[in-house]
């Protein structure tokens, strides 16, 4: 029997689960986080590139130990006290790791040491995970990639994948020598590599059958391999013992519905795909009848979910399009890989906790980890988890209720996040996480991401609308977000139109209410995209009605980082929009930025300057926020730096009084700002990760409670977490 979900039904399970959990549900949260740049040795540069890609336990549980391919190691982590990792250090195996596993006291690592495509090459290393020293090395024959152990700790099983050239033929099939699976007895723990033993698999895939390259391997209590051939789009069962293929069968196609697929800076779930190759990554064994596979895709294919088989290939439940639907109702779908595949399913898990078994889809581009519970028919999605950028594997220790995901990604480069092992526990209580999510219209949800501005409603509590910004350029958007709910849900969208079709060259940053039933918009500029820095005015049915350009004396020496806030102060003909310039404009703005008004009545401009706090060294420091509330307007200021380096998160007020315009081009009165919240400690706690970059929106709801929001910018070199919470400050009117 195939079992089938609707996305719609998918949704709103999700929704239920996260938003109303029992007293007493088992939940998992993340507890801690650790960036594998603490393993770097001492002697390498600290900004050198470092990965955690296939992360193992060891089997008391209190050792992580993970792959790390471009620093040519593997890394330790003393998980003891689970939510205090510490760094135990790397062991550099002269090659790159692509796998590891755990053999009792040991752990085995496949090293590719290939001199070219033509020429893979490649070992199998034993360490001592106690002493972290290397014990024994077996030549593979050939480019390693899965490696999986046995059950019973009786043999090894390696995947072979001599990968293609994907700059030849287009990277097409076949690119010969083909890839293989190899197994290796196991004494103590330690690889035998006299019983190394090589297991063909060509002939058997309809796609370049003289060209397997097995991806990933999984072995059940029988002591079956499963194997997926990605690129071939084929799976195939090995007895582990004879090394007799005892089952081989297509991965097939999936008629994808509702899906986006053009990469075109909206987000429209309208599009399908007939006859999608599921080019499986992953494979775990669900018991010793049942497949479970990821279905990243490759070169032909990726059908955005997984599927379950049976060991004979009968499929019993594809996901389609589901994952990737409850992936964009979070905030985390990927609109740049929509013309590829999407959020790309990678990794999987499967363990059982506390009697109920679950299976685990780490998302790559997505970057979450759909969390499921294995029914043994149609499964139920339980909870989506965030996790670092690009989940590549994960280690699961029910002896002490935690799962641990490696995610590969490091942009120390730029400056951002990087590469983390992030740790979840399974405990009564919440979902911590998500935060907000948005409501299903006409089957599909609400697609949204890149919240950069808040304001609330004049009339109803916890009523708040937040608006995108260029990320998703082609779709400008204001959503209405129930505050009230837990999560939070973005229960409608109005798109921002010139003349009918969605506005162009808008990088909207702020919005307040104009009145009068709709907003004002402030739109960050950036000449070099021709990209104009300005106001709109902007109806209830999200018309553009009046364009505001900014004057020629307040436009010397911009720079990109314009308005990235805007708020009103006063009603009818007194009312002064105010705006927040991000950083300095002009040599003579050092330290300091501007804060602007503009009167919509009288068209006058004006300015002040406002103090900015030290950066740190390295960074930067700018404003992100500006609202109105009683006597004062309150305003974010935020360095541009994540996790433990991130120290300036804050919210200031100036009191109202305290603005009087100067005219712009002469010199501006300094404002006094005065220390209201440490936002730190709330991006710290709220979900146990690093701290997030982007702190972007602030408002008060008509009851005075305060809002905060992050931009996640759209999933694009980013996790995608989009923190949005209540604020207790010290300091209120």
């Amino acid at each position: 029997m195939t079992f089938r979900f609707s996305s719609a039904a998918l949704t709103a399970a999700l929704f239920a689960s996260v938003a109303f959990p029992a007293a007493a549900e088992q939940v998992f949260n993340r507890i801690a986080s650790f960036p594998v740049a603490l393993n770097l040795p001492s002697d390498k540069d600290q900004k050198t590139v470092t990965s955690a890609e296939i992360v193992a336990a060891s089997e008391d549980g209190k050792t992580l130990i993970y792959s790390d391919s471009p620093l040519g190691g593997i890394g330790f982590v003393d998980i003891t006290d689970a939510k205090a990792p510490k760094a135990l250090g790397a062991l550099l195996l002269d090659g790159e790791p692509t796998s590891v596993a755990v053999s009792g006291a040991k752990v085995l690592a496949g090293v590719n040491t290939s001199e070219s495509f033509v020429k893979p090459s490649g070992k199998l290393v034993t360490v001592d995970v106690a002493t972290k020293k290397i014990e024994a090395s077996c030549d593979l024959g050939g480019q390693p990639d899965s490696v999986a152990v046995s059950p019973d700790k009786s043999f090894v099983a390696i995947a072979i994948e001599n990968e293609r050239n994907e700059k030849v033929n287009d990277g097409a099939l076949p690119q010969l020598p083909a890839g293989f699976v190899v197994t290796i007895g196991l004494t103590n723990g330690a690889a035998d590599c006299s019983t190394l033993k090589k297991i063909d698999l060509t002939g058997i895939a309809e796609i370049a059958p003289e060209d397997p390259e097995p991806e990933f391997v999984s072995i059940n209590a029988n002591g079956e391999i499963a194997v997926t051939l990605q690129e071939n789009n084929h799976i195939a069962i090995i007895d582990g013992k004879s090394g007799k293929v005892t089952s081989h069968f297509s991965a097939g196609t999936v008629d994808l519905k509702g899906i986006d697929t053009k990469t075109d800076g909206q987000l429209k779930f309208t599009d399908s795909q007939d006859a999608r190759k599921r080019e499986p990554d992953a494979v775990k064994w669900l018991d010793n009848e049942r497949i479970v596979i990821a279905n990243e895709g490759d070169w032909e294919g990726g059908s955005r979910g997984f599927t379950i088989f049976d060991k004979s290939g009968k499929l019993l439940y594809e996901a389609g399009a589901s994952l990737e639907h409850a992936v964009a109702a979070i905030g985390h779908y990927p609109e740049k890989r929509s013309r590829a595949k999407g959020i790309e399913p990678e990794g999987l898990e499967v363990a059982t906790f506390g009697g109920e078994k679950y299976f685990f889809v780490l998302a790559e581009r997505a970057s979450v980890v759909g969390v499921y519970k294995d029914t043994g028919g149609e499964p139920t999605l339980t909870q989506l988890l965030p996790s670092g950028i690009s989940p590549e594997g994960a280690v699961a220790i029910p002896s002490r209720n935690l799962l641990v995901t490696a995610n590969e990604a490091d942009l120390v480069e730029d400056g951002a996040a990087r590469s983390h092992v992030m740790i979840y526990e399974r405990a009564e209580g919440q979902a911590a996480y998500p935060q907000l999510v948005s409501a299903t219209v006409d089957g599909a949800p609400i697609g949204w991401g890149a919240l950069s501005g808040l304001v609330a409603d004049a009339e109803k509590e916890g009523t708040l609308y937040a608006i995108s910004d260029s990320v998703y350029g082609n779709q400008p958007s204001i959503y209405t977000i129930d505050a009230t709910k837990k999560p939070a849900v973005i229960t409608s969208v109005l798109r921002v139109k010139r003349d009918g079709l969605a506005a162009q060259k808008l990088d909207m940053e702020g919005i307040t209410l104009d009145g009068k039933g709709g907003f004002w918009v402030a739109s960050e500029g950036n000449s070099e995209k021709l990209v104009p820095h300005a106001l709109y005015n902007v109806n209830a049915k999200g018309e553009i009605k009046a364009e505001i350009a900014l004057p020629k004396e307040l436009l010397e020496g911009e720079t990109r980082f314009g308005f990235e806030g805007v708020t009103m102060i006063g009603k009818g003909d007194d009312a002064t929009l105010w705006m927040a310039v991000q950083r300095e404009w002009g040599k003579e703005e050092k330290g300091k930025v501007k804060l602007v008004s503009y009167n919509p009545k009288s068209k006058e401009w004006g300015a002040v300057h406002y103090p900015l706090d030290k950066a740190p060294e390295g960074a930067w420091v700018g404003l992100s926020e500006i609202t109105a509330h009683g006597d004062n307007v309150y305003i974010v200021e935020r360095d541009n730096q994540v996790g433990d380096k991130a120290k300036i998160k804050k919210l200031y007020s100036v009191a109202i009084a305290d603005l009087k315009p100067g005219k712009i081009g002469g010199e501006l009165p300094l404002v006094k700002k005065t220390e209201v919240h440490d936002f730190i400690p709330d991006l710290k706690g709220q979900t146990n990760g690093y701290v997030v970059d982007k702190l972007e929106g602030f408002t008060f709801d008509k009851s005075g409670k305060a809002f905060a929001v992050t931009d996640n910018d759209g999933v694009d070199d980013s996790s995608g977490e989009t923190l949005f919470f209540p604020v207790e400050l010290k300091v209120m009117n």
